[in-house]
């Protein structure tokens, strides 16, 4: 068991050193990427720690932070629904279960949906509007596999369906993340590490006949007719993080659970980040992080391009004789754009 722990990390380690030096070698690709929705975070709990939970993670949040976490539950069945504000007047919404099956591991299922709302469509033609509305669609579904393999030991993997649709055009195409939790490190009790590479996969592009140009061809003795444009594939936002926690008790109700994560990125700059959880009697949770990325780029008014910082949020627990329900709420400070706001309904069977 020792020798495959130590297989998993060696190949977390040389992936992490293959994604430092890509992006050492890479110019400023920020916001070029496909697929950024698979960047925007899930659950409320997590995030108003700074997204710094990679080691400690558990439950059905997990499937978004590290998917060896999703085993770690205790509870045989879940199913979790959360809602957030995002930026630019974009709602997230998301869906998730999980069951538990004995000698096998914990298989969850996931849909995360976007809710952009309606666009005013406008063309070459039209750039000021036809008049139209648009309703863009994007759905990412995921199938998550997660086991513990020892009482400290937790693995797991996504396969996440990426489909984006708007009017004629779409595209699709999937994403891989794999994750590794590793608990009482170096027999410290409370001391946990954690390694996650997410969004591995093969670059996807926009088709459809939307893309139906009329025009004239070369070397041809004909009328305009219609081309199709080829839209260029671009790559998914992958990255690799790494992080520890650390979980104090104080006295027998209370403990606080602290972390930090390193988050390394191919399409942006890296971010660290921090969070703490002080927990009474898993009962009422109060918590908050920060985000910080010391080496973004300005904007032209002098202000670093990365937008996010300061979290908190609280959180209530119960367990009913028959299921148990946690209620999550998170706010997230964004400059240029509103505040989010997220709140997340957790189930226990």
């Amino acid at each position: 068991m020792k020798n495959n722990l130590y297989k998993i990390m060696i190949l977390c380690l040389v992936l992490m050193f293959v994604f430092s030096v890509n992006g050492i070698a890479q110019e400023d690709r920020t916001g070029t990427n496909a697929a950024s929705e698979l960047l925007i975070p899930v659950g409320a709990r997590y995030l108003a720690m700074g997204g710094a939970s990679v080691s400690s993670v558990e439950g059905l949040e997990a499937i978004f932070w590290n998917p060896a976490g999703v085993a770690r539950s205790q509870y045989t069945a879940n199913a979790m629904f959360s809602h957030m504000s995002h930026i630019a007047d974009i709602n997230m919404n998301y869906v998730a279960v999980s069951a538990a099956f004995p000698n096998l591991g914990t298989i969850g299922f996931s849909i995360k949906a976007l809710d952009i709302g309606d666009i005013e469509e406008t063309t070459i033609e039209s750039p000021d509007g036809t008049g139209a509305l648009l309703n863009p669609q994007f759905i990412t579904a995921g199938l998550t596999y997660s086991r513990t393999l020892t009482d400290r030991i937790a693995v797991g993997f996504n396969i996440k369906l990426i489909s984006e649709t708007i009017e004629r055009i779409s595209a699709s195409g999937f994403a891989v993340d794999f994750g590794v939790q590793y608990r009482d490190l170096a027999s410290i009790n409370g001391l946990s590490i954690g390694l996650v590479v997410k969004n591995l996969g093969p670059s996807i592009a926009f088709g459809g006949s939307g893309l139906l140009r009329q025009a004239l061809p070369n070397d041809v003795d004909r009328g305009s007719s219609p081309l199709q444009v080829v839209a260029q594939k671009d790559e998914l936002p992958s990255s690799l993080e790494i992080g520890l926690g650390y979980s104090i008790a104080l006295g027998e109700q209370s403990k606080i659970n602290i972390s930090t994560v390193f988050q390394d990125n191919n399409f942006q700059d890296d971010v660290g980040r921090f969070g703490g959880e002080y927990n009474y009697n898993d009962l009422f949770f109060v918590r908050a992080g920060y985000s910080l990325s010391p080496d973004a780029a300005d904007d032209p008014t002098g202000k670093s391009g990365f937008i996010y910082g300061l979290t908190a949020g609280a959180g209530v627990h119960y367990d009913f004789p028959q299921i148990g329900i946690t209620v999550d709420y998170a706010y997230r400070d964004v400059d240029i754009f509103d505040a989010s706001n997220i709140i997340s309904v957790r189930l226990g069977f």
